[in-house]
């Protein structure tokens, strides 16, 4: 999919345009071969700029050639329940076209199509650059805070579970900060880069705004940092729990089997095919030997109690 869009300092709303002009912004999502080639031949780049974008896994850096320079981001999403992050390409045009490019549709990008961010424009391609990263340090928060509110949905019933079901949520959880953490370094690194070799072209009025995104980044790597401390230890704890509560389980079952071992026991003794004496000719023999039953379970059952096996 592509879609071209523009906005002025006249008028800010971002307005969308068929064909490609300058200063517009060009958003491909999931480009199809043909769509590559036509924003390549229009914005005078290498396809393989844009192509080598279109890798899940494609890692954070930036890079400058003679036609453009490349900006690749991670930012995250959530697919299945479970987080992960995925590259968002940014490529400036020789100062004439900003193009974003990736495999998802992104939330992030979504806030500037519906004109939610400030003072953004189009034709300001570094300013959207960071822009964009800070967003997507926005988007970090967000997310850490819904796994912080899954976490303690998660924690209501652990202290009574002996399923490995909940842990293995939370592990999935632990795994997704490390994906975070990992994308946030990389992240850091490219702003690192950006502040201090002026790859791309920094205004004196955005220097501010670039340290207060890379302090941001950084408060993520943290906030990630610490959460994934938090979160090994209380899987440990949990882990220790559950099999305390699955022993408390096995202890009881084989109390209970004890128990109910008795009554049996009597009744096979007294089943076997030899003289029982008064019992064979008394009329109460079935209420004897079952008031005996409960009585010898009733005492095994209170010294088992008091042995802590209930």
């Amino acid at each position: 999919m592509i879609k071209i869009y523009k906005n002025s300092d006249i008028n800010e709303n971002l307005k969308e345009f068929k064909t490609i002009e300058q200063d517009c912004w060009i958003n491909l999502v999931n480009p199809t071969f043909e769509e590559i080639k036509q924003v390549s031949s229009n914005v005078k780049i290498s396809p393989r700029m844009l192509k080598e974008v279109l890798v899940e896994k494609d890692l954070p850096r930036i890079k400058k050639t003679e036609d453009a320079t490349l900006v690749v981001i991670d930012i995250p999403y959530k697919d299945n329940g479970k987080y992960n992050t995925y590259p968002l390409g940014i490529i400036i045009c020789n100062d004439l076209h900003i193009i974003t490019v990736s495999l998802k549709e992104s939330k992030i990008l979504n806030r500037f199509i519906k004109n939610e961010i400030s003072n953004f424009y189009t034709a300001k391609k570094s300013r959207f650059c960071i822009q964009i990263f800070e967003e997507a340090s926005k988007e970090y928060l967000n997310s850490l805070n819904k796994i912080e509110d899954f976490i303690e949905k998660k924690e209501e019933g652990l202290f009574e579970s002996t399923s490995n079901k909940q842990l293995i949520d939370l592990l999935n959880v632990e795994k997704s900060l490390v994906y975070f953490i990992t994308s946030l370094k990389y992240n850091n690194t490219v702003l690192e880069k950006i502040s201090k070799e002026y790859i791309i072209d920094i205004y004196e009025e955005d220097l501010e705004f670039l340290e207060d995104t890379i302090i941001d980044n950084k408060q993520c790597i943290e906030m990630c940092t610490t959460y994934r401390e938090i979160l090994s230890s209380t899987t440990q704890t949990y882990g220790t729990i559950i099999s305390n509560n699955l022993n408390e389980a096995m202890r009881f079952l084989a109390g209970i089997t004890i128990v109910f071992s008795i009554p049996t026991m009597v009744a096979s003794f007294l089943g076997m095919n030899v003289p029982l004496g008064f019992l064979g000719t008394n009329d109460f023999a079935f209420l004897i030997i079952f008031g005996l039953s409960i009585i010898i379970a009733i005492i095994i059952a209170i010294w088992l109690k008091k042995k802590k096996m209930f």
